[in-house]
Parts: C-alpha cells; sequence; structure tokens
C-alpha cells in the first residue's frame, strides 16, 4: 500500500470534538438528504454531515472535508418521524443513519433511538471510534434492544488505517476496542472491512485478532470500493492503489 497524501495526521476523537461543534447544536445535528435506498434488501436512510475520519475513498467527501457548507440542522424527532415515515411507506423493516458518521453528536443519536418504533430495526453503520474511546457508548446503546451495529474497520492494521484515513495509526486500536465494548455491553455487532486496498494475508490476519474478542467476529464482511464521483481522480493523485473496485452501476445485488 503507498500514499503520499500530504498534511499531518490528526488525533480522530479530537477531530470528532471539533466537528462536533460545527455538526451538532444541543439535541440537533446537521442532515443533507433522507431518502429510501436498496441496501440489506430495503432501507430508509437519513444521510447526516460530519466525521471524525478523513478516508481517501469516502464516497460523501465533500460533507467531510467542509461540513460547514452542507444540510441543515434537525431535532431528534425529526429524524425518526422522517425514517419511519420513509420505512412504513415502504415497506422496510429498518433504517439506518448514513453519509457521515452517526456517532458523533451521542445525544442526537442516543435520542433517536428512543423515537424509532420498536418493530423497526436501527442499523447503526459506524467506524467505531467514539465506541471504542469512550465504553459508555455502548453501554448507552445496549438499551436499545432494536439496534444492530455494524463496525467497519479503514484497513486490516494500523498502517492501513493510518494510509487510508490519514489519522494517527493508533486509530485502528479505537475500532478493535469498539468491538470489545459492544461484545461485553451484549449489544448486537458484526465487523466490515473495507478490503479493495488489502493483500488477502492482511485481511485472514484481521480476521484471526477479531476471533480473539469473539469467534463470531472471525467471519468479517468485505466492503468493495465503489468508484462514485470523483474517487477515482482523488485516488490517482493521492497515488493511493487500490486492488478491486466497482462501478456504481454494476454493484452486484448481493452487496
Amino acid at each position: 500500500m503507498h500514499n503520499d497524501r500530504e498534511g499531518p495526521q490528526y488525533n480522530p476523537v479530537k477531530r470528532a470534538e471539533e466537528v462536533a461543534r460545527i455538526v451538532c447544536r444541543d439535541d440537533l445535528k446537521r442532515y443533507f438528504r433522507f431518502r429510501p435506498a436498496r441496501f440489506y434488501g430495503g432501507i430508509a436512510t437519513a444521510d447526516c454531515v460530519g466525521c471524525c475520519l478523513r478516508c481517501i475513498f469516502c464516497w460523501s467527501w465533500p460533507k467531510v472535508i467542509k461540513p460547514e457548507h452542507y444540510g441543515r440542522f434537525y431535532s431528534p424527532i425529526q429524524v425518526a418521524k422522517r425514517l419511519t415515515a420513509i420505512a412504513r411507506k415502504k415497506g422496510f423493516r429498518q433504517v439506518r443513519i448514513s453519509g457521515n458518521e452517526p456517532t458523533v453528536g451521542s445525544e442526537h443519536l442516543l435520542k433517536v433511538l428512543e423515537l424509532i418504533p420498536k418493530d423497526i430495526l436501527f442499523i447503526l453503520e459506524t467506524n467505531g471510534i467514539l465506541i471504542g474511546h469512550d465504553k459508555t457508548y455502548a453501554e448507552d446503546l445496549a438499551k436499545y434492544e432494536n439496534v444492530y451495529v455494524r463496525i467497519s474497520f479503514k484497513g486490516c492494521n494500523e498502517e492501513e488505517f493510518s494510509v487510508l484515513t490519514g489519522a494517527e495509526p493508533e486509530g485502528f486500536g479505537l475500532q478493535l476496542r469498539a468491538l470489545e465494548n459492544l461484545s461485553r455491553a451484549n449489544v448486537y455487532s458484526r465487523p466490515a472491512v473495507m478490503g479493495s486496498f488489502s493483500p488477502l494475508e492482511s485481511i485472514e490476519a484481521l480476521k484471526r485478532g477479531l476471533g480473539r474478542i469473539d469467534k463470531g467476529f472471525e467471519e468479517i464482511e468485505i466492503e468493495d470500493l465503489v468508484l462514485y464521483g470523483d474517487i477515482e481522480k482523488r485516488l490517482k493523485r493521492s497515488r493511493l492503489r487500490y486492488v478491486t473496485a466497482q462501478e456504481p452501476e454494476h454493484i452486484p445485488k448481493k452487496k
């Protein structure tokens, strides 16, 4: 893996605090879109603004880099109502917050979870940084029986994590710790990894490491790079090489 990305590495927890000051106001948070999506067999989606990582392959890059320029503030009840309305209209049984990082602004997220009907599954797609940093976040999530947490690893080890995100390599350990904290809090969770930049041996090593936390975590979902928008140009500028990738119009239905 090679990358000539410029700029100093950053602490993802400190970045989360900085971003929260932009995208959160009391229990309000910025969102730029509400939509139905075909993933998971159909899911109502709220796309939020603001992330604690700067993944070079992110499809929502402009919102990550300049969160102050996108979206508007919504209250937890507004978000829950819009998600529920989309799910009921489309016959979906699951909802999510996507786009950027949903765990930035814990007060907002937890209030949204309180308002989601119990017969609807909330899929929390997260990089896990803040859940790994503070175990009480996992304990708070444990209060909601209709929550499934999907930790998306950015690479298979510290080096890959740092190259892909530009963050300090120690941030990878927070992703591992997130799964540990969730497991101890008895929160249903599963790992995924952006595998398009990793050799097979790195993926297998990650599986073994996750298995030491919980044997069930050895079954890890492999995410594919999807070349949305200007992602490929961005990767070329950074000299970051990928192994596999999908064109947006050719994503297999099973994905």
